[in-house]
């Protein structure tokens, strides 16, 4: 990558549990890799508690409960050229009850949800089933570059 990575990672909840900022900036790093992008990347992520993330998500998507992760793709204005693509806010106590509940060990849920919510800010969708297919294959080939199991199959 011809750029660097500037993540801004900021902690609404106490540490314990949470990846560290270094774990975000190599998840980001790896997921801009994977991506192919190649220039200059600026972004933030915000660790949130379930009060936070429940009026975020109602807040911005008209949905009354927690989310595991929010994209907030930057809109410049035409001619602002910025390295900033958005922010990510990953609610913490979803991430570790979605881990526990799927048996997957927390570290690889949050290094997941980074991912995908940086894919998002970079144009990658899910709504339509062939986009979701191809996120997901782009997703699952990030992580195994992480050593982490495809979210994806059972």
């Amino acid at each position: 990558m011809s750029g660097a990575a500037v993540v801004h990672v900021g902690y609404a909840v106490p540490r314990a549990g949470v990846p560290s900022a270094a774990s975000f900036r190599r998840w980001v790093e790896a997921t801009l890799r994977g991506a192919r992008r190649r220039r200059a990347t600026e972004l933030s992520i915000r660790i949130v508690d379930a009060a936070e993330g429940r009026a975020l998500n109602r807040d911005y998507r008209g949905k009354d409960h927690a989310t595991n992760v929010l994209s907030f793709k930057t809109d410049l204005p035409p001619g602002l050229k910025l390295p900033l693509i958005g922010d990510i806010v990953i609610c913490a106590p979803v991430v570790a009850r979605e881990a526990a509940e799927q048996g997957k060990p927390p570290r690889d849920h949050w290094a997941h949800l980074t991912v995908h919510g940086v894919l998002h800010l970079l144009g990658h969708d899910h709504l339509v089933e062939a986009e979701a297919e191809a996120m997901e294959a782009l997703e699952a080939r990030i992580l195994a570059g992480l050593g982490i199991a495809d979210p994806y199959t059972d």
